[in-house]
């Protein structure tokens, strides 16, 4: 019985924690664009990240000669 009386204070000075960062969280903008990188994931880039190899046609075209074996 006696350790309520220190569990409850406790208690009640983590939830009046959490409700300030909460409401910090809501007014620093955390929560003002839900829908966007949720929609960013499934938008194509016209510009790749990762540039792309030459096929074997384009080199050989480009240097002149067949420098590149096939198997």
């Amino acid at each position: 019985m006696e350790i309520l009386y220190m569990l409850i204070p406790l208690g009640l000075i983590v939830m009046i924690i959490a409700i300030i960062a909460f409401l910090w969280a809501i007014k620093s903008g955390q929560y003002e664009d839900l829908d966007g990188p949720a929609h960013r994931i499934l938008m194509d880039d016209d510009d790749p990240l990762i540039p792309r190899r030459k096929s074997a046609d384009n080199l050989k075209d480009e240097q002149g000669s067949d420098n590149i074996s096939r198997n």
